[in-house]
């Protein structure tokens, strides 16, 4: 009878350096779909139309409506901390004239994040949700395809938020931008 050893491998856990270093030498082409989370480089799944077509409908919207007050970022990396930068489908950042040439987007620069889910959703809920609720992101919509609602997260306290519910109505609005209004019937 031979024992088992029991070994536990530790990870190398990538930062941001490290993952910038991954694309300049080719590893990661400029059309791969991945983001880091937790130190991992997490494969993004494949965007349907309906997906995207959401998530132009929302830009729509919030382009109508945020002018100077906002602005509104599509796919773009938010840099929560060193092993943390998620690509969420839709962000409204607080306005700066250079539109964040010289660094991504941190935790103190969101006003929403936006997330559409096809086939995604618990992945959404389970690891990115915690995530943007320890790194004060103050508000999450999930877009659920699947499901046809969206969640709205406010008020983040550690991995969690405190304020958690169905959207119902005739339309959902962004805590920090009350003017922006989407219509939950033509939403989906």
């Amino acid at each position: 009878m031979f024992a088992t050893a029991h070994v536990l491998l530790q990870r190398h856990r990538l930062d941001v350096t490290d993952y910038y270093r991954m694309a300049e030498a080719g590893i990661l082409g400029e059309d791969d779909r991945c983001e880091l989370i937790e130190g991992e480089i997490i494969d993004m799944a494949p965007i349907g139309s309906e997906h995207s077509a959401i998530v132009k409908r929302l830009k729509r919207w919030f382009e109508l409506t945020v002018d100077h007050y906002a602005i509104v970022s599509v796919q773009d990396p938010i840099r929560l901390n060193r092993r943390n930068e998620p690509q969420p489908d839709i962000a409204l950042l607080r306005y700066r004239e250079d539109f964040y040439r010289h660094a991504h987007p941190g935790p103190d620069d969101v006003l929403l994040i936006v997330e559409v889910a096809d086939t995604s959703a618990r992945y959404d809920r389970e690891i990115k949700l915690p995530l943007y609720a320890r790194h004060g992101i103050p508000e999450v919509w999930i877009v659920d395809l699947r499901e046809r609602r969206v969640d709205i997260h406010r008020q983040p306290e550690g991995n969690a938020y405190r304020e958690s519910w169905i959207a119902t109505g005739p339309d959902i609005r962004p805590r920090a931008l009350p003017e922006c209004r989407v219509e939950l019937s033509t939403l989906f």
